[in-house]
């Protein structure tokens, strides 16, 4: 199986200035090829660093992709420290100039001097076209690796990345698979109880089982390697079906569903109207549910007696409070609806900053399998 890795270049990033994009567009794109990723990093700018973890990259990967570092100034390292990584000498190339001279000409300006910089590349290297941006990019080709360097800037990388990088891939490396993934999110039991109902689905080698746990939200992976588009869809649905039915309503949603739009959903093919109140949260909830109020410091009689009334004023179907009591580590939540009113307190025992997501995430759950019990 082909094999990658990425690095990231740019101080900025590891100073939390800007953050990485690039490197989960790629890593998706890879997936889709079929190329397994071994691992990502990012390295600051110096020559040597970046060099070193290129050097290391091209002992474990067939792959190495490079972002950001191709700059016009001193500051962009790449092309030295690619250079320096596969034991050769930057050279001055006409036709990656020419680019340079052409995508400037196109603002009605000339080159500075310092962008001859952007034209230098590592010896005997493959020129890469960038037709959307002054960065011109490259490949160093070794017996077993392929070294590809692209700009930091998204919308130049992902265009070069889909227009040259991957037909070349496809090439080199007779990329004929596939992998596919498939994510079911779950609310309503631990990841522990999960795994305890589909522990034997983990150890399957294709496709692959595993779990990942958020504040409130338990994600089930499966991952596939196939021939075909078709062939992975086909083995993911198999297993996808048994967890389903193993697992029940506890699976509320698939891929980039997300639990409030679900709920939100629900409501709307139901016909029912929400109204909701939030305490200790900070927002979170609003954000996330129109017709949301924050009130501060709501004891559980409070909340209670603020759902009451706001259920009264807005004419709502369902109402739905969440008070959050830092210092106790617990939460409040109560609905009303046409059946009456219900109360429930949790406990929770993870990071103090987390309980409110954690309380919004089971109270939205609440409310998905009360409305489920509507039917």
């Amino acid at each position: 199986m082909t094999s990658a890795e990425i690095i990231t270049i740019g101080t900025e990033i590891l100073l939390g200035e800007i953050v990485d994009t690039n490197t989960r567009h790629i890593a998706l794109t890879l997936r889709g090829l079929g190329v397994d990723l071994y691992r990502t990093i990012t390295i600051g700018d110096n020559v040597d660093r970046i060099a070193s973890a290129i050097h290391n990259s091209m002992e474990r990967a067939d792959i190495v992709i490079t972002t950001g570092g191709l700059g016009p100034t001193v500051d962009d390292p790449t092309r030295e420290a690619v250079a320096k990584a596969v034991g050769v000498e930057t050279e001055f190339r006409e036709d990656l100039w020419q680019q340079v001279v052409e995508t400037i000409a196109r603002y009605g300006r000339k080159p500075s001097e310092n962008q001859k910089r952007q034209a230098y590349a590592p010896k005997g290297s493959i020129g890469l076209r960038n037709p959307v941006g002054t960065a011109p990019c490259f490949i160093v080709e070794t017996e077993k690796n392929a070294v590809i360097s692209l700009p930091g800037v998204p919308a130049e990388m992902e265009h070069i990345l889909h227009e040259s990088v991957i037909p070349y891939l496809q090439k080199r490396f007779g990329l004929d698979q596939v992998i596919k993934v498939r994510v079911l999110h779950c609310a309503g039991l631990g990841e522990g109880m999960i795994d305890e109902k589909i522990a034997d689905l983990e150890t399957l080698s294709n496709p692959t089982v595993g779990l990942a746990a958020h504040t409130g939200v338990v994600d089930v992976r499966i991952t596939v390697k196939a021939k075909s588009e078709s062939e992975a869809s086909e083995m993911i649905a198999k297993v996808e079906t048994d967890i389903r039915e193993r697992l029940g309503s506890v699976v509320f949603g698939v891929d980039e569903d997300r639990l409030e739009d679900v709920v939100l959903d629900m409501l709307a093919r139901r016909g029912l109207t929400l109204t909701a109140i939030e305490s200790g949260l900070d927002g979170l909830l609003a954000r996330k549910v129109p017709h949301t109020a924050s009130k501060p410091d709501l004891s559980p009689a409070a909340l209670i007696d603020a759902l009451r009334a706001a259920r009264a004023d807005s004419k709502a179907d369902i109402a739905l409070g969440v008070s959050v009591y830092m210092e106790e580590r617990a939460a409040e939540m109560a609905m009303i609806t046409s059946k009456g009113e219900k109360t429930h307190r949790i406990t929770y025992g993870g990071p103090p900053r987390s309980l409110p997501r954690w309380s919004m995430n089971l109270a939205l759950n609440w409310l998905r399998t009360t409305l489920e019990e509507m039917n």
